[in-house]
């Protein structure tokens, strides 16, 4: 069997086991699960071969004329190469993870059938944009993708919060999908084709005509897709979904496909000074906006989301400063971590009882209840610290090495500008980031809040999967670094002794300060007496669990849990902590100068619509209705009445025509 060949199964296997699980279950349940994890499994299989006959070498390419359009063809075409050859091997392995542990982290929903199909589509869609050399074809997986995501971030649709956060990601992606797709039609214009390859090669004669232009609306597509600044809204409130579904979306899927286009695309970005400067900026403030942010949840979810926000703003900081191998190198080793940390906090809240939101400052004495989630969380923590030898210290260093070069004038990719922007805020966000996971393990697994009832082990399909991740977690950066170039484009992964130290030491300082405004928050709520406040006897638990979601707090059963008052965070950020546990109200900014504005239209275009345009139909039928009325009247039934009208018409005809002719 050809390579091209195996490279179409990847995509299609999935899409098949999703086509197979919808139609089979409600009529044959019990190949629903057989059906989520076999064909996803297989298209791994599937994708580790490519990836071994691609060894890194030159790309595959492969491509058949979909249809005529008369003008830009539209072509079903492969295009692979290391990075997508080794981003398809990500997804699968992360997607199969997902399927695995859904089987016993959803094996009491009804809907689970729905949902693993939609997961598997969702697989299909993003092996469908890796996979693609052509870019319509490409955004067609980029939207399925999308629609998905509703469905799935939705599933719990029976609390007005998932309800809300599966149109808001819909919306919010949809608002950068816009100006995306007018840029890729401008970009195939320019270059004659939507095919990568020959964009690619325009791009290199200098072919390109508006190459700022399309820079910045691709780059919106890309704001949407891998939530950064400032189109990263959605991503938080996105929590709301299954666990499983965080899992896949921010390790593997949707969020990793807009940076992986950039890098797939990056010479027609670095074609534009500009573009190259406004993503530098983008990822600064992503970055450190996003640490902060997350340093001030409570929801474990929502700490995690906030993470992946500035992890991308690590990636697409790379890619600002011309390297795409360092930006591809953090984007396998974070989904590898970031999986796990949603994996993990899935079994944290599926041992306190609910499928949805778990706040750190009610937990008490997790380590001794979950030890698989406590051993596993601490090695993906430490690689989200980037603390050595973990996989995120390789990669992150990776792309503080790479801002150095340019900062420094040692390559000429990026503007040296960009550099300097990317370096401070990675080393700013190094800092942030250690001191939020070390004030997340500290409250998850240390801390004081009242203990939720034991709602006993876990299934062995979620604690398997956990160790499963642990290990990529552990030793894939200190592998990949002297393997991984050869597969990108030759460039240096390895750390950099300045960069190495300074990263290094501002993340240690982060974990320690935190630590210590741990112990100082503890010592003084070791005075406020902690216990269980017990709610209403006749509370139903289903009510309490939804009450819970929308609040943001957790409940177990029919017992709510009093806060555990020792957070360093509050203490850390001072007067940041409010603006910070709000998302620095972008949503309200957005609700005043979008929302209201677009409301207050279409409250102007109904009040038209009903006093003006309704008013006027009214009033054109009111004579046709006047006269069918005096029509209708003259309708009696009598037929004298009848004869006694004809006569009488007779007689006025006749006068008529008499008193012409007399004219006459």
């Amino acid at each position: 069997m050809t390579t091209t060949t195996l490279a179409v199964l990847v995509p299609l296997l999935p899409f098949l086991g999703a086509a197979a699980g919808l139609l089979l279950g409600r009529t044959a349940p019990g190949f629903v699960r057989p059906l989520a994890v076999l064909p996803t499994l297989a298209a791994l299989l599937l994708a580790v071969l490519v990836a071994v006959r691609q060894g890194g070498g030159d790309a595959i390419d492969s491509a058949t004329e979909l249809t005529p359009t008369g003008s830009v063809p539209i072509e079903l075409a492969l295009h692979i190469d290391g990075f997508a050859a080794l981003v398809a091997l990500l997804v699968g392995a992360v997607a199969t993870c997902v399927q695995i542990y859904s089987t016993g982290y959803l094996r009491d929903d009804p809907r689970y059938p729905s949902y693993a199909a939609l997961v598997s589509l969702f697989t299909s869609a993003m092996f469908l944009v890796v996979y693609s050399g052509d870019l319509i074809v490409l955004l067609v997986g980029w939207e399925v993708m999308g629609i998905c995501s509703y469905f799935l971030v939705g599933h719990f649709w029976e609390t007005p919060e998932a309800r809300a956060a599966s149109l808001k990601a819909f919306l919010v992606t949809k608002l950068g999908d816009v100006p995306f797709l007018v840029g890729l039609f401008a970009l195939a214009t320019d270059a004659g084709s939507f095919r990568v390859t020959r964009v690619l090669g325009t791009v290199a004669s200098g072919g390109l005509d508006h190459p700022t232009l399309i820079a910045l609306l691709l780059l919106a597509g890309v704001a949407g897709k891998s939530a950064q600044f400032p189109l990263h809204t959605w991503l938080p409130d996105a929590m709301a979904g299954p666990t499983p579904v965080s899992a896949l979306i921010h390790a593997a899927t949707m969020v990793a496909a807009g940076v992986y286009f950039v890098a797939r695309l990056l010479p027609v970005f670095q074609a534009s000074t500009a573009a190259m400067v406004v993503l530098a900026l983008m990822a600064a403030v992503t970055m450190a906006g996003s640490a902060l942010a997350a340093l001030a949840q409570d929801d474990i979810k929502r700490v995690l989301a906030y993470s992946t926000i500035g992890q991308l703003g690590y990636m697409t900081g790379a890619l600002a400063v011309g390297d795409r191998g360092a930006a591809v190198f953090h984007l396998l080793s974070h989904g590898a971590f970031k999986a796990l940390l949603f994996l993990a906090a899935g079994v944290i809240i599926h041992a306190a009882g609910t499928n949805s939101l778990a706040a750190m400052s009610r937990m008490s004495r997790l380590r001794d209840r979950v030890p698989d989630a406590y051993w596993t969380m601490t090695v993906a923590l430490l690689a989200l610290a980037a603390i050595p030898p973990f996989s995120g210290f390789f990669s992150k260093e990776s792309v503080l090495g790479a801002a150095e070069h340019v900062a420094t004038g040692h390559t000429e990719h990026a503007p040296g500008g960009a550099g300097w922007i990317v370096l401070l805020a990675g080393l700013l966000t190094a800092l942030l980031t250690a001191a939020y996971a070390t004030r997340l393990w500290l409250l998850a697994f240390r801390g004081r809040g009242t203990e939720a009832p034991d709602h006993g082990r876990q299934p062995l399909t979620m604690t398997v999967v956990l160790w499963v991740l642990a290990v990529p977690s552990l030793a894939f950066g200190g592998l990949a670094f002297r393997l991984l170039p050869d597969w990108f484009d030759g460039g240096s992964l390895a750390p950099t002794l300045t960069t190495s130290v300074l990263g290094t030491g501002l993340a240690l300082v982060g974990g320690l300060v935190t630590y210590g405004a741990w112990q100082r928050t503890t010592a003084l709520a070791a005075r406020t007496p902690m216990g269980a406040v017990a709610a209403h006897p006749e509370a139903d638990a289903g009510l309490v669990e939804a009450e819970a979601i929308a609040s943001h707090r957790p409940a177990y059963g029919d017992v709510a849990y009093a806060p555990d008052p020792a957070d360093p965070g509050r203490l850390l950020l001072g007067p940041l902590h409010r603006p910070a546990a709000g998302g620095f109200h972008l949503d309200a900014v957005y609700a005043a100068l979008f929302v209201r504005p677009v409301q207050a239209g279409a409250s102007l275009v109904r009040f038209l619509d009903r006093e003006v345009v309704d008013t006027y139909v009214r009033g054109a039928a009111a004579l046709p209705r006047l006269l069918g009325a005096a029509v209708r009247r003259a309708q009696t039934g009598n037929v004298q009445t009848y004869v006694s009208a004809l006569l009488a018409g007779t007689v006025v005809l006749a006068v008529a025509v008499l008193l012409v002719a007399t004219g006459a």
